[in-house]
């Protein structure tokens, strides 16, 4: 059955083969996830009004909240259900995929309604002034609309890869992002809607895209569930989720609200650099993108050999994955070293907004080849169950190094110090995450013992 033979690549299959065809699944649907990113950007761009491109950097780091609340129960659920597939306890996996769906649904409803309700409140504090305020306001008020699915999707997404799902985790993301890329232009340029166009298009593709995954489940083609009789808190189901999902939310919290705290600092030096450090961060998510989706493709793997117990494979997966993903990250780096003068033009149209993105960039992607090792590094954390250490990363990375470097270097070296904070906040993570990798592997393959258990299937 399909079933199970999706499950035979995590056990059987050639390392190679089995990091290859569950990352790259993975690192496509990222890759569309970014052209996404890019998209509403670029279009917007067309209309040649950077105080609308400025807009639309003030609202995604809002709206990305959504997909970061999405998170937890996306590599949280994927955590526990990988585990739980290596160990035979599938109808445990069914209660954990439908907790996850479930409280993606009530926990996105109840944040698109906050949101709507203290929008006012909020827009100031994120940097909005006199020129950018209503476009803003334009966007996220439509774009909230399509919280609940947000989640939905990008929970759905990683879940079913503990399945060996990959192929189909893609298909859902690429459904709803092509369909986004495709109405951007339509609705932005052709009926001439601007900003809302963007916002509209953002509405319907995260709707189609969790459509997707919730036929798949309906169809029955899933050994997971998202009917609401398995939904449960108990047997360690909310708590097992909620220990992985967090720490890795985190990251992506703290990358919102560090992006936010970053536009109301960059204000003061202009709407044109804060339309720059918008594109800028596109910039670098051409590499971050991609690297996060090999992370995020190769934890089912590693998930699955950690609840067999089967270490001699989980070590040749992880090492294979590093050498891969250094090789990735820098090779893309350097492509967008050479090319981002062409790349932050397409975006931005203003002279001094172009020459703040070419500097904001390269100062950005001064460590950008360092991504692929740290997001391997943090999935293996994530996949081992080590929730104490990938709390930590995460929340240095975006929080506890990169904010105070932010207003310390901003003090010192003004507008480009606050870009150098990033750099300095990506090297001493991935210090801070090799060093945590190596206790807590030691401790948990040293607890576990090195036998590969046998399991009933």
């Amino acid at each position: 059955m399909e079933k199970d033979q999706s499950l035979d690549i995590f056990e059987k299959a050639p390392i190679r083969t089995a990091v290859l065809k569950n990352a790259l699944p993975a690192m496509a649907a990222m890759l569309m996830v970014l052209i996404y990113n890019l998209a509403d950007t670029f279009f917007i761009g067309q209309t040649h009004n950077d105080i609308l491109v400025a807009s639309v950097s003030l609202a995604t780091p809002v709206f990305l909240l959504f997909m970061a609340v999405g998170t937890i129960f996306g590599i949280g659920g994927t955590s526990v259900i990988s585990r739980a597939m290596g160990e035979g306890r599938r109808e445990y996996a069914k209660k954990v995929s439908s907790f996850c769906m479930w409280s993606c649904v009530a926990v996105g409803i109840v944040m698109a309604a906050l949101l709507l309700v203290f929008m006012d409140q909020l827009l100031p504090l994120i940097g909005a002034d006199a020129d950018t305020f209503e476009y803003a306001k334009t966007y996220l008020t439509i774009v909230c609309y399509s919280g609940p699915f947000v989640l939905v999707a990008n929970c759905c997404s990683n879940v079913i890869r503990a399945e060996g799902q990959s192929g189909k985790a893609m298909m859902g993301q690429l459904v709803g992002n092509l369909l986004n890329v495709v109405l951007d232009p339509l609705m932005i340029l052709v009926f001439n809607w601007g900003i809302a166009g963007a916002a509209i298009a953002t509405v319907i593709g995260n709707a189609a895209g969790a459509g997707y995954y919730i036929l798949y489940f309906l169809r029955g083609n899933s050994s997971l569930s998202i009917s609401p009789k398995d939904f449960t808190v108990r047997d360690q189901v909310a708590s097992g989720v909620l220990a992985i999902g967090i720490p890795a939310a985190l990251s992506s919290i703290l990358m919102s609200v560090s992006s936010i705290l970053m536009n109301s600092q960059m204000a003061q030096y202009g709407n044109m650099a804060l339309a720059a450090v918008g594109v800028a961060m596109k910039v670098t998510m051409m590499t971050g993108m991609v690297c996060i989706g090999l992370g995020q493709g190769i934890q089912p793997l590693l998930g699955y050999c950690v609840g067999a117990k089967d270490w001699s494979r989980y070590k040749s997966a992880l090492r294979f994955s590093l050498i891969f993903a250094f090789m990735l990250s820098s090779v893309l780096t350097v492509l967008c070293y050479v090319f981002t003068g062409q790349i932050v033009s397409v975006f931005l149209t203003d002279l001094s907004a172009f020459e703040y993105g070419v500097t904001f960039s390269r100062i950005l992607l001064s460590t950008s080849f360092l991504f692929g090792v740290f997001y391997v590094l943090i999935n293996a954390l994530q996949a081992c169950g080590a929730a104490k250490e990938s709390l930590i990363v995460n929340i240095s990375r975006q929080g506890l190094i990169y904010i105070p470097a932010m207003f310390l270097l901003g003090a010192l070296l003004y507008e480009n110090g606050l870009i150098w904070a990033q750099p300095v906040a990506d090297a001493l993570s991935l210090v801070l995450a090799v060093f945590l990798y190596w206790k807590a592997s030691k401790r948990i393959m040293g607890s576990t013992g090195l036998q590969k258990k046998n399991f009933p299937q």
